[in-house]
């Protein structure tokens, strides 16, 4: 794109003083060689006549949100056009219309048909059958279009494209592209993801982790950058309106969190953020 950002001016800065501030190691980005497949899992089988594999299906998605707190999906019925970024028109206008059209017309609907498959697969018991219908809407959602320039080689050690943490959502979709970069926290290491653009990433975010008792995972993770190509990618948030209460269920053991509007967990954050620069995520509702 020829539109540059405001931080660009910063960026520059970054590297005019790069010389003068190689001690300084507090953007300290850990360097790992393990590389992963996220599971990969094809939505075709959740509309097959045949049950056995439907159900295998979810089983499928459930067990990755158990395990991974991410995995990937292929045959998500969102066409390639409107997925490709490197389309997407320069002009704010134009580009803000295609970002708000695929959140309209494909990604919240999907977003959904995940949700509901991953509580149904919970077997959760909720005050209503259309829990996340009645309270999850294009509106309360975030969609975000990300450029995470090239950074040179004496930097990209040093900066983060996205600092390590966890999704405010219910859960998370993402289209990147070729060029990699995100990684995520397991098991105390942190691991890259194996690019694949023809696939959606699909994260766990907090409000599942409380709606399910801890069963799914929230699993931290960040973005590095690359030093010598652009990445782009789209994320939605699948989000409730702000007075939702998420409310733990389980039926093998007691609530491990405290029932909480999203209002509540939203101040919370932004309260964190600003006292330390960082989330406080579900850690004050823990009972």
């Amino acid at each position: 794109m020829d539109y540059e950002p405001p931080f660009l001016e910063t960026y520059k800065t970054l590297l005019q003083e790069e010389d003068s501030n190689r001690n300084n190691d507090l953007l300290l980005v850990e360097n790992f060689d393990d590389e992963i497949e996220l599971p990969l899992i094809d939505l075709n089988r959740l509309n097959e006549n045949n049950l056995d594999e439907r159900d295998e299906c979810m089983e499928e998605i459930s067990d990755a949100a158990r395990r991974w707190g991410f995995f990937q999906i292929v045959n998500h019925g969102i066409s390639k056009d409107l997925l490709d970024i490197s389309m997407m028109d320069n002009q704010h206008k134009s580009l803000r219309w295609n970002i708000e059209a695929l959140a309209a017309a494909a990604v919240t609907p999907l977003a959904q048909c995940l949700a509901e498959t991953l509580a149904c697969k919970m077997k959760m018991i909720m005050k209503s059958k259309n829990y996340f219908k009645e309270n999850c809407f294009q509106e309360s959602s975030i969609i975000r279009l990300n450029r995470y320039p090239p950074c040179p080689k004496l930097l990209s050690s040093k900066l983060y494209g996205l600092m390590p943490h966890n999704d405010s959502s219910f859960l998370s979709i993402v289209y990147q592209d070729h060029v990699g970069g995100l990684e995520l926290l397991k098991d105390g290491k942190w691991i890259r993801v194996k690019p694949n653009p023809g696939a959606l990433v699909i994260n766990i975010g907090d409000l599942f982790q409380a709606l399910s008792n801890g069963i799914y995972k929230s699993i931290k993770h960040r973005v590095v950058v690359s030093q010598k190509e652009e990445r782009y990618s789209v994320a939605f948030f699948y989000c409730p309106l702000l007075e939702t209460l998420i409310q733990s269920h389980s039926h093998t053991k007691p609530a491990m969190y405290k029932n909480f509007t999203f209002r509540e967990y939203r101040e919370q954050n932004e309260k964190a953020v600003k006292q330390t620069g960082d989330k406080i995520g579900l850690s004050k509702f823990l009972l």
